[in-house]
């Protein structure tokens, strides 16, 4: 006989029963509720890693997902550990074997497995089978699911085409078993383990996905693994996570996350100060002292992996000269930018690369001299003649944008160029090619993992985003790609990343750096919490504490 039926026949048996259908009474969370004041969320209006692709992406979204390699985030040289992958090797010279790690829940209550990763890196998750491609042309039915009797969603076509730029060389992920799963490239690929650990590579629910209504609702409310799950979202307006108690890296320190779309620096600042908001992002150096001024608050942040670049269409106007350009290379106060706008907090760096690229990092290589008379010389070899040149700038999307984009602008016109200075609203203005004008625009570029590839590859070789918009390419400098991002001779990817820099900073230019990006925080002073240079915002519970809370 079972205990319930034992029970059932005692005396008061009725009375015992009703007791325990009673609910029993919730336990105290005490956890606290913070917010985080930010001037955007997204820009894409999705949640989902492959669609995209920014610096307020990267900072909310290691709250929901996480991937297989992780980094320790909090220290500078940014070494790689263990996340959802407890261990791997180098099968041969086509494979990587990871071990999953055990007991790891999805939001939605799921356990992690190999087929959760053979789905993330399967071409349904990317659009790209043939239903799918076909619905993207045909546009009516993008978004939704079922399509053609296709058990899956239909993803607008950049996430594709963010898939072959992150991982041109993947043929498959595949099960080994259970917790075993391996990555097969078509060729060698010198990059594999660190495309791995890169922004991008996060898991996902295959029963998360499944469910979903269609690709847009599961990018707005997404099954990660992470401590914190969606709760809400409103693009432009409000991100809600609540903690997800399941977490298997500890019971999150947060109860309630909300990320809050504030635009001006201002409001921000002050909501921080009115005890409003608990974090602000993206303090401009100049209201540092204002903060650290009021007791109970204190700012953090630093140069990050992350570089500003002014960006060239050489294909519009006077702009297909490349004296023109790089007449504009020697024409930008750079170092009075930083000590003007930054306080001496950031740098201008060593073009477009991160020391933490180790043996593959350039020594020696410098940005182009401000030099205005030889920009001057170089304008009147070019022969321009005043034509006018759009220069499209997005309102402090980035700390001090417009400022730097002012003063840019104005020491163009010294050396004698006529700058169309243009605001614009968003992202696809400033890439919008329709009038035939674009010809400077304002941009970043981030170095996800520790090699040349994250960057310059990803963002201005062939599938990167500067080719793909029609801005910029070269023969050679395309050549140079191929042997960066394929071939496992070290001494050989080094010489042509450095042939590349030479190609695109100085010969033909199609882009200029301008500084390292660097990202400040205000916060609660009674609040411990260090900040990353991959520009994550972490609040697990190893990085996250209220002084005289337990």
């Amino acid at each position: 006989m079972t205990l319930l039926k034992t029970l059932t026949k005692a005396p008061g048996a009725a009375i015992f029963i009703a007791a325990l259908s009673l609910p029993l009474p919730a336990l105290a969370d005490d956890r606290p509720e913070i917010t985080v004041a930010v001037q955007d969320i997204v820009t894409s209006g999705a949640l989902d890693v492959m669609r995209e692709r920014s610096n307020v992406g990267a900072r909310v979204f290691f709250s929901i997902f996480e991937s297989l390699i992780d980094f320790e985030r909090q220290e500078l040289d940014l070494p790689q550990k263990p996340m959802l992958a407890t261990e791997w090797r180098q099968v041969d010279d086509l494979t990587v074997e990871l071990t999953l790690r055990e007991g790891v829940v999805f939001h939605n209550g799921d356990t992690l497995d190999a087929d959760d990763v053979v789905f993330t890196f399967s071409p349904e998750r990317f659009g790209m089978l043939p239903e799918q491609m076909a619905a993207q042309e045909d546009g009516k039915q993008l978004f939704t699911s079922n399509v053609s009797g296709v058990q899956g969603k239909v993803p607008p076509p950049e996430v594709a085409a963010i898939y072959k730029r992150s991982w041109p060389l993947l043929e498959r992920v595949e099960k080994v078993d259970d917790m075993t799963v391996r990555f097969v490239t078509t060729q060698p690929d010198p990059t594999l383990i660190g495309r791995i650990s890169r922004y991008g590579s996060e898991i996902y629910s295959q029963q998360g996905y499944a469910a979903a209504e269609s690709w847009l609702a599961h990018a707005q409310k997404p099954i990660g693994t992470g401590p914190y799950k969606v709760v809400r979202f409103e693009d432009d307006t409000i991100l809600e996570l609540e903690a997800h108690d399941e977490y298997w890296g500890g019971t999150p320190p947060i109860k309630k996350l909300t990320f809050l779309v504030v635009p001006e620096v201002a409001s921000r600042v002050n909501g921080l100060l009115s005890g409003e908001y608990d974090f602000i992002t993206d303090v401009p150096p100049d209201q540092i002292d204002l903060i650290e001024r009021e007791a109970g608050f204190h700012v953090v942040g630093g140069p990050i992996t992350n570089h500003r670049l002014m960006v060239f269409d050489k294909n519009n106007g006077a702009m297909q000269d490349p004296l023109v350009r790089r007449a504009i290379t020697h024409a930008i106060p750079r170092e009075a930018i930083v000590d003007a706008l930054w306080g001496g907090r950031t740098r201008v760096p060593a073009g477009l690369q991160w020391e933490y690229y180790g043996d593959m990092f350039i020594d020696g290589w410098e940005v182009p001299e401000y030099n205005p008379e030889l920009a001057k010389d170089l304008l009147a070899e070019a022969g321009y003649d005043g034509e006018p040149i759009q220069m499209r700038v997005l309102n402090n999307y980035y700390t001090n944008q417009v400022s730097t984009a002012q003063i840019s602008a104005e020491s163009l016109r010294q050396i004698g160029l006529n700058i169309d200075f243009q605001m614009k609203e968003n992202w696809q203005q400033i890439t919008d090619p329709s009038d035939g004008k674009r010809a400077i625009r304002d941009w970043s570029n981030s170095a996800p993992f520790p090699d040349p590839v994250a960057s310059i590859v990803n963002q201005h070789c062939q599938n990167g985003g500067q080719q793909q918009t029609g801005e910029w390419t070269n023969e050679e400098f395309n050549e140079n790609c191929l042997i960066l991002e394929r071939s496992m001779d070290q001494d050989a990817r080094k010489a042509a990343f450095a042939r590349m820099l030479e190609i695109i900073e100085r010969e033909d230019p199609g882009y200029t750096v301008l500084h390292q990006n660097a990202i400040f925080y205000g916060k609660r002073q009674d609040i411990e919490w260090e900040w990353s240079g991959l520009q994550s915002m972490d609040f697990r519970t190893e990085n996250f504490r209220i002084k005289g809370m337990q």
